[in-house]
């Protein structure tokens, strides 16, 4: 998928759903990801045994018939309450369109909070240096590791090479095919779940919760590759099939937590002003990750063997515990008053609280409505 649909896709969605469902809408993003991923898996399965070298070529050109729906239904979406006031202060567009969304037509609260976001957004000149500064020290930290996190776990390892691996471990060559099928099928279905319950139980505990699950399954494959495997040596088919369950699990782990929520966390957190530039910040974070752990994953397998397994689940501890530190709950939070987070936090109001005089000064200089309707927190 190009990065403009990764940047604009789960901020397009942020943007239009409301709070108390924007966890399981973005997830959609994710859920669609990997519907894909699974029906390019089966596509794969099936002209494995196409001869002449069209099998191949059959499964990369099918890629462009969801790029053609993706083009084409871009032209009929509307834009964003968020994007018709700060392109063109368009307040009574922008107020139509969300009593739409919404359903009801008391939105003055959320389109105040949107007006007053979007005075501070304009005055802003240029973003990438502004989410520099140190009152948004918390959203750019995040949205610099929760990506790079996100890859460390290992996940594009299943994505990339898990034909290969499986069949290594003693599958045959249509099992190791099917193996890819089965996992990513398990995906699917745990981001159905993860679309259930976001917005009931939260980001923090998914993301707690997923990363201890993807933890005992790494340190358990590692320890059985470690065993079984050894070296150079070869493993039962009946241990292959244990380790294709375990990582069925690890995948189930990533997909109703680290992998829907690295696109929704970033995007909710980020005020308005630098939204764009935190998800541009996301994505490229991603991309370069992507290729750095599938340039050198088959190296780290040569070299560190099974070992590979333990740096990846060392990886997801230090993950977890990043997270139940420093990652406080958005769940059903407007993104408009996201900022009270950061000042209860027991660690970001050390940084953020400082930063309370810019805020102030920023709303006086984009002449925002009211300081009555912007956010605050006691």
């Amino acid at each position: 998928m190009s990065k403009f649909a990764l940047q604009s896709i789960p901020l397009y969605l942020s943007e239009m759903a409301p709070p108390q469902y924007r966890g399981a809408i973005n997830n959609g993003f994710e859920l669609c990801i990997s519907i894909g991923i699974l029906i390019a898996n089966v596509i794969n399965y099936g002209v494995q045994k196409i001869e002449g070298g069209w099998g191949w070529r059959i499964s990369l050109s099918m890629a462009a018939v969801p790029a053609a729906f993706l083009t084409i239904g871009a032209i009929f979406l509307p834009e964003t309450p968020s994007f018709l006031i700060q392109r063109d202060g368009n307040v009574d567009e922008a107020k139509m369109m969300l009593q739409r969304l919404r359903g009801t037509t008391g939105v003055q609260k959320e389109l105040d909070d949107l007006v007053t976001a979007s005075n501070i957004s304009r005055a802003i000149k240029n973003p990438y240096r502004n989410i520099l500064k140190k009152k948004y020290r918390p959203q750019l930290v995040i949205a610099l590791l929760i990506p790079f996190f996100n890859q460390v776990t290992g996940i594009n390892v299943i994505n990339f090479y898990a034909p290969v691996m499986f069949r290594t471990i003693g599958l045959g060559e249509s099992a190791a095919l099917m193996s890819a099928v089965v996992t990513r099928l398990c995906a699917t279905v745990a981001n159905i779940v993860a679309m259930i319950v976001v917005d009931k139980f939260g980001r923090r505990k998914l993301l707690l919760v997923g990363g201890i699950q993807m933890i005992l399954s790494q340190f358990t494959v590692g320890a059985i590759l470690a065993v079984k495997f050894k070296d150079h040596g070869v493993m039962d088919k009946e241990y292959g099939y244990l380790v294709l369950v375990i990582m069925c699990v690890f995948v189930a782990g990533f997909a109703w937590s680290w992998g829907p929520l690295t696109y929704l966390v970033p995007t909710e957190i980020c005020p308005l002003e630098i939204r764009s530039a935190g998800q541009s910040v996301v994505i490229a974070v991603i991309f370069l990750m992507t290729f750095v752990i599938g340039q050198t994953f088959l190296n780290m397998l040569c070299h560190l063997k099974f070992g590979t397994f333990f740096l990846f689940g060392g990886w997801v501890c230090v993950m977890t515990l990043f997270v139940f530190f420093f990652l406080p709950e958005t769940k059903q939070l407007p993104m408009e008053q996201m900022e009270q987070v950061w000042r209860k936090h027991w660690f970001w109001k050390r940084i953020v609280g400082e930063g309370e005089e810019e805020v102030d000064q920023a709303h006086t200089g984009a002449g925002a409505i009211a300081m009555s309707t912007a956010p605050h927190s006691s």
